[in-house]
């Protein structure tokens, strides 16, 4: 398998305090199965969505699940995170934990951007991230949630090889991240909507079968829909968050509606 271009978006992980609750409730409403937890690498957990590595969740570090709040997290694929750790800091971003090997499976960094995004940085070794994308229960889409977008538009693209557009839409300040021709990550502006205390985040999206369906299990899961269901010309989306708070978004791929938003460059 090619190693995916640098900036693209290649895995997503959770910490849960309750990680039978989240295994419960993701299995119930993606469908996935779980491998054992593997304690050498703190009872780490992937999941599989027809047998393919599709995300992981883990429990808190020892001595921190009082400070520790569910969320998703992304990690973007980077040929030298050492480099890439570097470029962060170099541009406004904070290096949580420096480059980090984890067995042979890779390499990795978890940091912030200048608004206080948190995101991930992979360095593929024998786990090279998503083993399927865009289909039932796998990864879609990802969007940047953020309440500096400035910041956000001249960091992203300063440490990745990002080309930047932007939605011809007064309404909404949405931009996207190009790699060549493919658009592989949104950035959204948070309004005043956004309540203060919710931090700045990457709103991960999985793809299901029937949106309405998807948001039917959620919410008997003990999930809260925070938007939609609402159709768009990428399909059918809801944002969620799980019983522990952590926010997603799931996407209905093959039920699209209306034309497709008119971008320019930014």
């Amino acid at each position: 398998m090619a190693a995916l271009a640098e900036g693209m978006p290649c895995w997503a992980d959770a910490t849960f305090t309750d990680v039978e609750g989240a295994k419960r409730f993701y299995g119930d409403l993606l469908g996935w199965t779980f491998s054992e937890s593997a304690a050498e690498f703190g009872d780490y957990t992937q999941a599989y969505a027809d047998g393919k590595a599709v995300a992981a969740v883990a429990p808190p570090m020892p001595g921190q699940e009082q400070d520790t709040e569910s969320a998703w997290c992304l990690y973007l694929a980077s040929p030298d995170v050492t480099a890439t750790a570097a470029k962060i800091s170099g541009n406004g971003g904070e290096v949580l934990l420096e480059p980090m090997k984890v067995g042979d499976f890779g390499s990795m960094v978890l940091a912030k951007d200048p608004g206080g995004v948190l995101f991930g940085v992979w360095q593929a070794g024998t786990h090279e991230g998503f083993e399927k994308r865009g289909e039932t229960g796998a990864f879609c889409w990802a969007e940047v949630f953020t309440r500096q977008p400035e910041r956000a538009d001249a960091f992203f693209p300063a440490v990745f090889p990002y080309g930047v557009q932007r939605l011809e839409d007064d309404n909404v300040d949405f931009k996207v991240f190009n790699l060549g021709d493919d658009a592989v990550l949104g950035r959204m502006g948070m309004t005043e909507e956004f309540p203060p205390e919710v931090p700045p985040y990457i709103n991960v999206f999985f793809a299901v079968d029937d949106c309405e369906a998807a948001v039917e299990r959620a919410t008997k899961g003990g999930g809260e829909v925070k938007f939609g269901p609402m159709g768009t010309p990428f399909g059918r989306f809801a944002a969620l968050t799980d019983p522990q708070g952590a926010a997603f978004s799931v996407m209905d791929l093959g039920t699209r509606e209306g034309d497709l938003p008119t971008m320019s460059a930014a």
